[in-house]
């Protein structure tokens, strides 16, 4: 189709949000599609070889099968990076990039993006993360020179379970994490339900993680926000 662009996807794999909620995005705009590649991802933690989970290896045998499909940007669709540090995320993308030829992002480095492009200095954070987690991406979020806000987070280890916690759960937590005041907030794990929050809660910037990968992504395959209306506040961010 002339026009079309295919956007690639590297998914953990036992995710089961970003997929149907990237549709849903993208519902509107049939010439944009993505496509998922999964890798092995079970659960979320900084102990026990979890951390492995997310080498390059396996990021790079993912993106060589998307490459077969002709895509014309990469996203790891995963929020490792927010946890492991950015230069994990950096590593990773050039690591594919070298690979396949095409250019990659993650959700972390989307996220850090927009977030900038926002002016937004104080962030409150949102997940289903342990504390342990938690704790170090507001650690690196202040390395990255943000000033943390208000956070919440559920003690859960994942990944599969964290789908299972309801819409209005997670709204419950950006209301109240919106209460305390911030510049914008994160809801920052792409098997989290939060596309709901960025609706429900408009006073103040919430950026759902699968709407971020989106974003990202498509900024890499040098396609306007704008096109896609359904990402809310990233849609005015170019």
């Amino acid at each position: 189709m002339a026009g079309a662009i295919r956007l690639g996807m590297l998914t953990p794999s036992s995710n089961t949000v970003l997929e149907p909620a990237t549709a849903s995005l993208l519902a509107g705009t049939p010439h944009i599609t993505a496509h998922f590649q999964r890798l092995r991802v079970l659960s979320i933690s900084l102990e026990g070889g979890s951390t492995g989970q997310f080498d390059a290896a396996p990021m790079v045998a993912a993106a060589e099968m998307l490459a077969d499909a002709k895509v014309h940007a990469l996203c790891w669709n995963g929020t490792s990076g927010a946890w492991l540090g950015l230069d994990a995320d950096r590593a990773v993308c050039a690591a594919v990039t070298t690979a396949t030829g095409i250019p990659c992002t993650t959700a972390t480095l989307a996220l850090h993006e927009a977030l900038r492009l926002l002016g937004a200095r104080r962030i409150g954070l949102v997940t289903p993360y342990l504390g342990t987690v938690q704790t170090a991406i507001l650690a690196n979020l202040r390395a990255e020179g943000f000033e943390p806000a208000a956070e919440r987070h559920l003690e859960d280890p994942g990944n599969f379970s964290f789908a299972g916690h309801a819409p209005a759960l997670v709204t419950r937590l950006v209301r109240e994490v919106a209460a305390e005041g911030c510049d914008a907030i994160a809801v920052h794990c792409t098997n989290f339900r939060g596309l709901d929050a960025a609706i429900a809660v408009p006073d103040v910037p919430v950026l759902d993680s699968v709407a971020i990968a989106l974003w990202g992504a498509l900024r890499l395959a040098g396609v306007d926000p704008s096109k896609v209306p359904t990402l809310g506040p990233l849609a005015r961010i170019a």
